[in-house]
């Protein structure tokens, strides 16, 4: 498969999921810039965003406080669906249609990990949702970033912290690390699990080579010596 799309050709959906701190913001913004540098037509969104009404959804799923705006897990669950729906709709499928590599960090498999395995809910029931909301879009590639929940939650402690990482217990992390690895022992074809205690350059090297593996390779030359950055970053 060529690196570069051809008219009428679909592109390639890629997600970068893992536990919180394993470090998929700044990866994807790396793979963004190494993706630009090829001269490939590439869009990196973000869950929950990436739309007008998917920013005010994040707004109250992120930045909750949950002694005056308690949300359960059900949902929890809609709501991540509800800004999942209308990014795929407004930006992930018309990108896709075009030709483009679009990144997401976090895709459907978080709602799995976390409201699923983290929070107690049933899968099928999760995944009947997602199917609704995403029109059964599913990943080309899924690159998992793994790592101890400990390990994640001090990285993140003090730094654009969530009621994920202020007000869920390191069990519920635990749990969701779990369900991630168990995700991808379900789909080997889909996932590529990474370490993701190790440097950041051996993972960004690790992931890229994970994303041609679907793409074809790209041009050398095209490495990104440093992330590009968002306007917000992405995390959850």
């Amino acid at each position: 498969m060529s690196p570069t799309p051809t008219p009428g050709g679909r592109g390639w959906f890629i997600t970068i999921e893992g536990p919180e701190g394993s470090g998929k913001t700044t990866q994807a913004e790396r793979l963004l810039a190494d993706a630009r540098g090829a001269g490939l037509p590439v869009e990196l969104v973000r869950e929950p965003g990436g739309t007008a009404v998917g920013e005010r959804i994040r707004d109250l799923l992120l930045d909750a406080d949950p002694a005056s705006v308690p949300i359960g897990p059900r949902t929890d669950a809609l709501l991540f669906n509800a800004a999942r729906a209308q990014l795929v709709r407004d930006v992930i499928e018309p990108k896709l249609a075009a030709g483009w590599l679009v990144l997401s960090s976090r895709f459907s498999d978080s709602t799995l990990a976390y409201q699923g395995y983290g929070a107690g809910l049933a899968l099928d029931d999760l995944r009947s949702i997602e199917r609704f909301a995403t029109g059964g879009l599913r990943p080309d590639r899924t690159i998992l970033l793994d790592l101890p929940a400990e390990i994640g939650l001090a990285r993140k402690r003090g730094v654009e912290e969530t009621r994920f990482e202020s007000s869920f217990a390191v069990t519920f992390h635990r749990r969701v690390r779990e369900g991630f690895l168990a995700l991808a022992r379900e789909e080997p074809g889909r996932f590529v699990v990474l370490d993701a205690t190790q440097s950041m350059p051996t993972v960004a090297d690790a992931l890229r080579a994970a994303v041609q593996d679907v793409t074809g390779p790209w041009p050398l030359g095209s490495r990104a010596s440093e992330p590009t950055g968002l306007p917000e970053r992405i995390h959850r």
